[in-house]
């Protein structure tokens, strides 16, 4: 094992710790990558993300054959679909969180930019968020919807399901995940209220000083 993977290793068990401890993840619910140069590094199979071990942090080659590790996630499928569309992706995380869970399942929610630009962060973290329509856990029809977009969102919500974002670094994916969440937050907070959302000008401005990645 190179010294990459095992600080990457060490990195993920942490950060999924972290999400766990935190509320963002609840049970067995969840599943966090990092792209490494020989593969991909994916939580195991039914774990918990406060539970997570390095060493049994499952690791799949470049052709998708699990190689070391407990078994990997049931949804790795979403994971390599992000993977295979945004080059630049080096990290995802898939969630079920409350906030954007329960903004999953409304029905009045635009499925082609699904958080408004409430606040600057969302827009530099994020971006646009696409909702994508439900297919069963475990079913890789999802994958086969993130590569639809052919890498236009860095994040998705699937609808029913919870949200799966991808990120330039693990850090940043982890972070991007969790202002998604809190923006989910806000939209639900603020259903019954007329609300601000940033200018089309102030949006445009953050995306080319920032982009969203």
């Amino acid at each position: 094992m190179s010294p990459l993977e095992e600080a990457l290793r060490g990195q993920l068990a942490e950060l999924c710790r972290s999400l766990f401890q935190r509320g963002f993840s609840v049970g067995t619910a969840g599943n966090v990558s990092a792209r490494v140069p020989d593969g991909i590094l994916i939580t195991p199979t039914n774990s918990r993300l406060g539970d997570i071990e390095p060493q049994r942090i499952a690791k799949l080659d470049p052709a998708g054959r699990h190689v070391a590790g407990d078994m990997p996630s049931k949804e790795v499928f979403l994971h390599q679909a992000f993977y295979e569309t945004r080059p630049e992706a080096r990290a995802v995380v898939h969630l079920h969180s409350t906030w954007a869970t329960a903004l999953s399942c409304r029905q009045d929610i635009d499925p082609s930019d699904c958080i408004p630009p409430l606040t600057p962060y969302v827009v530099m973290r994020v971006g646009t968020v696409r909702q994508l329509p439900y297919v069963m856990p475990g079913d890789p029809a999802a994958g086969d919807l993130i590569r639809s977009l052919n890498g236009a969102c860095s994040a998705v919500l699937l609808a029913n399901h919870g949200p799966v974002v991808s990120g330039k670094d693990l850090f940043s994916a982890v972070c991007a995940a969790e202002e998604l969440e809190e923006t989910a937050k806000l939209v639900c907070a603020l259903q019954d209220a007329p609300y601000r959302t940033l200018q089309e000008n102030d949006v445009a401005a953050l995306r080319l000083k920032y982009g969203n990645m």
